[in-house]
């Protein structure tokens, strides 16, 4: 009798163990099953590319809610060391690799163009390369000598380490020694904001951030370079001069969830979200 008492306490148990999934014990939780993602994913870098790395991020955590996506900007040239040092899973650079940077992993996400900005009241509609040169190297002071009102120019320039700085010198045959400056800015919207607060100012900046912000009521408009307009549909033809891609990089090739996200960022489902902020979508 004793024996059939024990053996019937011992079911008894087993079957509230089975109903409770285990003794004591919290019910093992189903391992991924390979669609759901998990982790947190760090970029720096450009400031051009960081506002749409940053919605293409929210998107994709939006399909992986386990997924962080923090975007720093900074530079390109923060991009390129911190993604080299391994402080970034992913750099942001808003111009083709150097020589120097080929041992790195790019992959082009949208393009843009480089393009210079004035107050939308200053009555300049154009310069010429050669004026341009002879404002940013001091040589031009004052904007009726270009055909504007009697004012004092603003020389704004980018700090060093910036891609629009260097594409900005290099088409310009500059060196950024020559340049006289009166405000040193970093990411664009530093200079869309100075240049929007003083009618008497001249900076340039991604053609892609200038439109979106003069879409949204900032008093700025591009000039044309080499007569070309500087619009975002001028850099998808091929037409406007200064132009370049907006890379992201990696120290290696990229796997698991950074190749994950790199392959989101260059795929159709973000189109819009480049078409939003005025890049040009890459052709796939």
């Amino acid at each position: 009798m004793k024996n059939f008492q024990t053996i019937a306490s011992i079911a008894i148990g087993l079957a509230a163990c089975l109903s409770l999934q285990s003794c004591g014990k919290p019910p093992e939780v189903a391992k991924d099953s390979g669609n759901a993602k998990s982790g947190k994913l760090v970029l720096t870098g450009s400031s051009t590319i960081a506002p749409l790395a940053a919605e293409i991020g929210k998107r994709f955590e939006s399909k992986h809610p386990g997924v962080r996506v923090d975007v720093q900007s900074g530079g390109s040239s923060r991009g390129v060391n911190d993604a080299r040092q391994g402080l970034a899973d992913i750099g942001m650079v808003s111009r083709a690799l150097k020589d120097e940077e080929k041992d790195l992993q790019a992959f082009t996400i949208a393009r843009d163009g480089v393009g210079i900005i004035i107050h939308k009241d200053n009555p300049v509609s154009s310069l010429g390369d050669e004026q341009v040169v002879s404002i940013y190297t001091g040589k031009i002071t004052i904007w009726k000598n270009v055909g504007g009102k009697d004012g004092t120019i603003t020389v704004v320039n980018k700090a060093e380490g910036r891609s629009t700085l260097e594409l900005f010198t290099h088409y310009f045959k500059l060196k950024n020694s020559d340049i006289k400056a009166q405000v040193v800015i970093g990411d664009n919207q530093q200079g869309i904001k100075t240049v929007a607060g003083n009618p008497n100012s001249i900076g340039y900046v991604s053609i892609g951030a200038a439109e979106y912000d003069i879409n949204h009521g900032s008093p700025i408009k591009l000039l044309p370079v080499s007569g070309v307009a500087a619009t975002t549909e001028n850099v998808k033809n091929g037409k406007f001069p200064i132009s370049r891609p907006l890379n992201l990089i990696t120290k290696n090739k990229p796997e698991g969830l950074t190749n994950e996200f790199i392959n989101f960022a260059q795929s159709p489902e973000v189109e819009d979200i480049v078409k939003e902020q005025n890049f040009v979508p890459i052709s796939r």
